[in-house]
């Protein structure tokens, strides 16, 4: 995307404002610190590139500076998105992020997906 930076943040206040059912879902264990004592973000803008003048960036679905960590929610949209989501990997994995992707079914079991979270923290 191409935008100003007030746009972009303005999108990212949208989305916040509107969270998808699973977003919302575990937000509720990672805000104010409740996972770990490490505080999460949502719906974070990363700007990748500036090209005359243009701004491109991504928004994260969840995002831990301390361990430069992202979390993204996978819905249905990404199994047709799959080489998009690839490359915006690469991107935010080349600004030094690791990137962890949960598809939404299995926020069913929201102790194995926090767990999952864990074991990815420690490697």
């Amino acid at each position: 995307m191409n935008l100003s930076w007030k746009t972009i943040t303005e999108i990212a206040r949208e989305l916040r404002n509107n969270p998808t059912p699973s977003e919302k879902h575990l937000w509720k264990y990672l805000r104010k610190r409740q996972f770990n004592g490490y505080k999460f973000l949502r719906q974070k803008p990363f700007i990748y590139e500036v090209r005359n003048g243009r701004k491109y960036f991504f928004i994260a679905d969840f995002y831990c500076a301390e361990l430069r960590l992202v979390i993204e929610l996978d819905g249905k949209i990404h199994d047709i998105h799959k080489e998009y989501d690839f490359q915006r990997d690469l991107v935010l994995k080349g600004l030094g992020l690791k990137v962890l992707r949960i598809r939404n079914e299995e926020l069913r079991d929201l102790d194995k997906v926090l767990e999952r979270i864990r074991e990815f923290i420690h490697i």
